[in-house]
């Protein structure tokens, strides 16, 4: 296909009725350094708005696409990417809650927070994702509804920036880009998707989704297995080799974790006792395909979000369930022989859609292929009688529903309401049935021995808990809000849009994967407290893994304070204990929901702190600060001059509530090594005011 230039200026013409575009006073922007305007910063570019909303998995699907093109094309080109977000959800209109999105998605250009929607109704934009591409006066060119369009994005933007370059109407200035992942402090989990508990051996297997890994901790919080991270990849292989890319969904039997390989497309299973990592379904690449049925390694699939194992005619465990989200399904893998209700056999490593017509809907219906997701995000299994059902979170429609096992029907349990084509009944209400509300809930987890479901009501950023025997939701923990506290009492407890959730000791525990956040969170059903779920950050895996922590530290912002330090004399073995006295400002206190914390490295002399960077959080300013560190007891080079350098990042409001404030401040020490010995600890005294 050929696109000449005429074309493009008959698009043009034809959209002349638009007048051009400019982006309202007052928007809050991110990944830059101001506001952006059409007439300013983005004139003489070709600009791309991307209009996404980040709950929609099509909107997902294309963010490949724009990478593609920026790889191509930079601002220096003429191009310019922009995310337009405009909200599906309240929640989503919230500028922390977008800013969560941008940093789960690795997004690296401009974002304009359209939460009134201003722009969208202005270029009368009907769905999510669509595309439009501006000229360089801000002109309207042409827009792509929907995914599936790279060649044809590819070429349109190729001959805009042929064309306008040939009229000399491009300019080659570059766009201030200023990631906001470039100020965050280092953390152990980062943005954790879902969790699977294996109550046999005392296990949790905790899907570091942001981090691009597995964890498998015990439940005393010992880390015992990394796999993958801390960038993407797709390598099967030795644990210390293989890779993810944004792994979601995780089930653990035995020495075996399923995992839902979200972003590479696949489901990988991690052995642990062989101590590798293989490729169970799908080819690496989006799949279109909605009905299935080769063997797993040849079977294209879209977006697996959550796993979990069941039996389907044949032995206990036969069958894994896969809640695939980028075709709205839910999908069967065999892991042995086995079959469908009132389907043929199925041989082992069959890979097929089991319910769901591939239509984006709520439709509930007894035959399993006419019945319609919306995003199904989370999976349960309840085999035991009356229940004998799959639970499934439906993210896009806001409701949790069933599929029996017996014979494939899908009814509705809580949330949502009767018409089919309705995505938009959300809400926050207990109640039965359609009368109670969700919003855009992304997982379950079954009780047997209360034959309770809870849920992860995501973006109500509460945990609730169904009766399914009359229907009743009820909300057991959350407020509502968005936020960190640590109640302990349920009531009082915020999250902020926990994405995974499972049960543990025999229905008494909930583990919550508290997303956004970054932690794992502990429910105890009995003392109705929440409390935070240690992870140690030292490996008992015998083989060697990647790294926990970062081993370099975020870059400061430029507002941050630096002092440099006297130098310290320091030798071998010596324990050094930095005392940080820090101030607010008078009237302010620390922020109870945001992570104030410390950060510890040693950049260009790792071996300091065994190649680590050492992190900590900062939660009572009342008493200086103790952060210690023992010196290596073998000293690579004495004639070396290495430093450490101590940052922290404080979250502070007015006590009067009006405003919150984020500071940095960073202090290098630098030492002096002396091969004589010392005392056993040496302590230098530091201080700031901010």
């Amino acid at each position: 296909m050929n696109l000449r230039n005429s074309e493009l200026i008959i698009m043009n013409e034809m959209t002349a009725s638009f007048s051009t575009l400019s982006f309202a006073p007052g928007l809050e922007w991110l990944n830059t350094e101001g506001p952006l305007s059409l007439n300013k910063e983005l004139s003489g570019k070709v600009v791309l708005l991307d209009f996404f909303t980040y709950c929609c998995i099509n909107c997902m699907h294309i963010l490949p696409d724009l990478h593609h093109l920026e790889k191509k094309h930079s601002a220096k080109d003429g191009l310019v990417v922009v995310g337009v977000h405009s909200a599906k959800f309240p929640n989503e209109k919230v500028l922390d809650n977008v800013r969560s999105a941008v940093l789960r998605y690795d997004i690296c250009h401009p974002v304009v927070n359209d939460s009134e929607a201003l722009l969208w109704h202005e270029l009368e934009v009907s769905c999510w994702p669509t595309l439009v591409l501006l000229g360089p006066r801000g002109n309207l060119l042409f827009s792509l509804v929907g995914e599936g369009h790279r060649d044809r994005l590819m070429l349109f933007t190729d001959s805009a920036l042929r064309h306008y370059g040939e009229q000399g109407l491009l300019k080659t200035h570059t766009v201030g880009i200023k990631l906001y992942r470039d100020s965050l402090p280092p953390s152990v989990l980062s943005f954790p998707g879902k969790v699977a508990v294996d109550s046999s051996r005392k296990r949790l297997a905790i899907a570091d989704t942001g981090h691009h890994r597995i964890l498998v901790v015990s439940l005393s919080g010992q880390l015992l297995h990394v796999i993958g991270g801390p960038k993407s990849g797709r390598q099967d292989g030795e644990l210390s080799e293989a890779s993810f890319n944004s792994p979601q969904g995780v089930a653990i039997k035995g020495e075996d974790v399923y995992v839902a390989d979200t972003e590479n497309h696949l489901i990988r299973k991690i052995d642990l006792l062989e101590r590798r990592v293989s490729t169970l379904a799908g080819v690496g690449a989006q799949g279109t395909d909605k009905e299935g049925g080769a063997m797993g390694p040849q079977q294209p699939i879209s977006s697996p979000w959550d796993v979990t194992l069941g039996t389907a005619g044949g032995a206990e465990g036969n069958v894994l369930w896969i809640a695939m989200a980028g075709t709205h399904q839910i999908w069967a893998l065999f892991l042995a022989d086995g079959k469908l209700p009132k389907g043929s056999e199925s041989k082992a490593g069959t890979c097929l859609r089991w319910a769901g017509s591939g239509s984006e809907e709520n439709r509930n219906n007894s035959y399993p292929h006419k019945a319609g997701f919306a995003q199904p995000s989370g999976l349960a299994s309840a085999p035991e009688e009356p229940w004998g059902c799959l639970y499934v979170a439906d993210s896009e429609s806001s409701t949790i529903r069933t599929l029996a096992l017996k014979d494939g029907a899908v009814k509705l349990l809580v949330g949502g309401e009767r018409d089919p084509l309705n995505l938009f009944a959300f809400g926050d209400v207990d109640g039965k049935g359609v009368d109670s509300k969700l919003q855009h809930p992304l997982g379950v987890a079954w009780a047997p021995e209360q034959s309770m479901l809870y849920v992860a009501d995501s973006y109500n950023h509460k945990i609730k808990v169904v009766d399914p025997k009359v229907k009743q939701c009820s909300t057991l923990a959350g407020t509502g809000e968005s936020g960190d506290t640590l109640g302990p009492e349920f009531n009082k407890s915020c999250f902020n849009e926990p994405g995974g959730i499972c049960v543990g000791d025999g229905g008494k525990i909930l583990y919550v994967a508290d997303t956004n956040n970054h932690q794992v969170k502990v429910l105890d059903l009995f003392s109705k407290t929440v409390s935070l779920f240690p992870i140690s950050t030292d490996c008992t895996d015998s083989v060697p893994t990647k790294p926990l922590g970062a081993t370099k530290a975020p870059k400061l912002p430029k507002s941050a304070a630096r002092k440099e330090m006297p130098p310290v004399v320091v030798s071998a073995g010596q324990t050094l204990i930095m005392s940080l006295t820090l101030s607010l400002p008078e009237g302010t206190k620390l922020t109870e929901e945001a992570p104030s914390c410390w950060a510890l490295s040693a950049e260009g002399n790792e071996w300091l702190l065994e190649s680590r960077v050492v992190t900590g959080e900062i939660e009572d300013l009342s008493k200086p600060l103790s952060i210690s560190t023992k010196l290596p007891a073998v000293i690579k080079d004495f004639n070396s001059n290495p430093s450490l350098t101590l940052v922290v990042w404080l979250y502070y409001c007015m006590e009067t509530g009006n405003a919150c404030m984020m500071k940095a401040a960073s202090f290098t020490q630098p030492l002096q090594i002396s091969a004589n010995g010392g005392e056993e600890e040496i302590t230098v005294a530091l201080a700031h005011a901010l």
